[in-house]
């Protein structure tokens, strides 16, 4: 018997609207009361969506207000620079090791 190969789970990022293996994203939640957050640990309750790795994305993001209309509420623009430095963060992160660091 060969080894069982893994499948790998794919989500959409929904600034790129492309699809990218999960652990690869930022998950971004918004809880009951409609306050927006980055969710490192991907458990937060919520509705959920996922943001790749792309600085330059997230830019055109808040010029555009994407995030708005994913969640259908407001999302202030310090959120945005927040989400900016998240993902500048870990994409140096990625380029450096390979990896988010993440247990597997």
């Amino acid at each position: 018997m060969g080894l069982a190969t893994r499948k790998i789970p794919m989500r959409k990022d929904v600034l790129t609207n492309k699809m990218f293996p999960k652990r690869e994203l930022v998950r971004i939640v918004r809880d009951k009361e409609g306050n927006i957050s980055i969710d490192p640990t991907g458990k937060k309750s919520g509705r959920g969506a996922y943001v790749g790795l792309d600085p330059e994305a997230v830019k055109e993001a808040k010029s555009k207000k994407t995030l708005e209309k994913v969640f259908s509420h407001a999302v202030p623009d310090e959120f945005y620079d927040e989400l900016f430095d998240f993902v500048d963060h870990q994409k140096a992160r990625m380029d450096l090791f390979g990896d988010l660091g993440k247990k597997h």
